[in-house]
Parts: C-alpha cells; sequence; structure tokens
C-alpha cells in the first residue's frame, strides 16, 4: 500500500451534517445523547453519555448515512486531526463494509464493525489508526477469525462514546 492522503471529512471535502445521523442508546431505551456541530473545515462530536441506564451499557454514536462507497485500499489507515477541547473519554470509531438490513420495528439489524478506540490528546493532534489494528466486532465483543475487512468498499463510518465495561 502507498501512503496516499485521501480526505474523507474535512480538507477540500466540506463536511456536511447531512451526511451524518445520531446513533444512541436511546433505540434501546437509554438517554445518552449525541451530536455533530458541522463547519466546512470542521466537525464537533459532542453529547451526553449515559452510564447509569441499561447497566451501564450506554453509547453515544453518530455515524454516516447511506452507502458511503468509498475505496481506501490504496491507504495504510485513517488519520484523525483532533483540537484542543478534548476529553478523558475513550473513543471509538467504527467502519463498517456492509450495511446491515432493518428489524421489523425500523431499527438496524446489528452486524460486524471494524473498531478502533483511542483518547483524543490533550492539547489536540493527530492519532493515525493502521488497518490492522482495527478489531472486527459484533455488538461490541470481538468476533474470532472474521472475514477481511473489505478496504475497496467502505460503506459507513461512525464515532462513538461508550462506556467501557470489562468482560469477566
Amino acid at each position: 500500500m502507498s501512503n496516499n492522503l485521501q480526505y474523507i471529512f474535512g480538507g477540500p471535502k466540506a463536511w456536511d451534517s447531512g451526511l451524518w445521523t445520531a446513533s444512541d442508546d436511546r433505540v434501546r431505551g437509554g438517554s445518552s445523547i449525541s451530536h455533530l456541530y458541522t463547519h466546512p473545515t470542521q466537525a464537533k462530536f459532542y453529547g451526553h453519555l449515559d452510564t447509569k441506564t441499561l447497566g451501564g451499557a450506554g453509547f453515544a454514536s453518530q455515524r454516516t448515512v447511506g452507502d458511503l462507497a468509498l475505496d481506501l485500499s490504496c491507504t495504510e489507515g485513517i488519520k484523525l486531526s483532533l483540537g484542543w477541547d478534548s476529553s478523558d473519554q475513550t473513543f471509538t470509531l467504527n467502519v463498517k463494509d456492509t450495511i446491515p438490513g432493518k428489524r421489523e420495528d425500523g431499527r438496524d439489524e446489528a452486524g460486524v464493525s471494524w473498531e478502533y478506540d483511542f483518547k483524543a490528546p490533550e492539547n489536540g493532534g493527530e492519532i493515525f489508526m493502521k488497518w490492522d489494528e482495527f478489531k472486527a466486532t459484533y455488538r461490541g465483543r470481538e468476533v474470532e477469525d472474521p472475514e477481511p475487512l473489505k478496504l475497496n468498499d467502505i460503506k459507513r463510518i461512525s464515532l462513538m462514546a461508550r462506556r467501557q465495561v470489562s468482560c469477566v
């Protein structure tokens, strides 16, 4: 793979709030809420993470809508440029190469996500996430022996804050 820089959002491609939607634990009866404020050159992800309802398994996320159909096969990963207004929260960047169907109640079915957990640098900065560092998960649990991530057809990206729960 070459070290090509391909903007997905920001840079010469303006951020567009119409390409994003909330996907919070409210769909399961929680009260977390997320927002994505966009400006052509940057976006701000913020909200409230409910860590009490749902047994502490709260999550607040924003995800892209539709099918991005991104070919990132000529890249080594994703670089995030983060501002100085950070928190101590661990965030998760998810990518999907399939879009799950809809349940009878209209909610998205669960599907495999490729996750990368990170903390924002205290004073802002860049985080580079190599593709081989993403973990395949299903409903937050790691998948054993997953099919490889189809980098030539990334369909969805999401940014999430959630309570990190240790499984014993």
